[in-house]
């Protein structure tokens, strides 16, 4: 299977969080699946943590790249194409950054890791 996080996934799974499914942290944890970390989330969680509204991710903001290497994550690019798809969805969640998640999972074929079931709008497939 091939997984997307999303950016509360992908902290709480750093965390050791039990916020974090047991689904999903059986899921992440299998070397079978693929697992992808987007730019938006690395770009949402600079934002929020300058802003004061993410300080628990303040060990993510000065090398998240290195990181999420270490985990075995692969990096997912932000491409036109997600920019397209993502600009045109329809206004069913607000938050750009789970709107570029969901276009980069329609636009990829990935499973979104993500407790938000606003996502489900999209028609994406949602691990939890």
């Amino acid at each position: 299977m091939r997984l997307l996080l999303d950016t509360h996934a992908l902290i709480w799974w750093l965390a050791g969080d039990e916020r974090l499914s047991p689904a999903a942290r059986d899921a992440i944890a299998d070397a079978a699946n693929e697992v992808f970390v987007s730019a938006a989330s690395s770009w949402e969680i600079a934002t929020k943590h300058r802003i004061g509204r993410m300080p628990e991710a303040a060990f993510l903001t000065a090398d998240s790249g290195h990181i999420i290497a270490d985990q075995g994550f692969g990096e997912l690019a932000i491409t036109i194409r997600d920019g397209q798809v993502a600009g045109s969805l329809p206004a069913f969640h607000p938050d750009p950054f789970d709107r570029m998640l969901a276009a980069q999972a329609i636009v990829s074929d990935l499973a979104i890791v993500s407790d938000n079931t606003a996502l489900d709008a999209y028609g994406v497939t949602r691990l939890w």
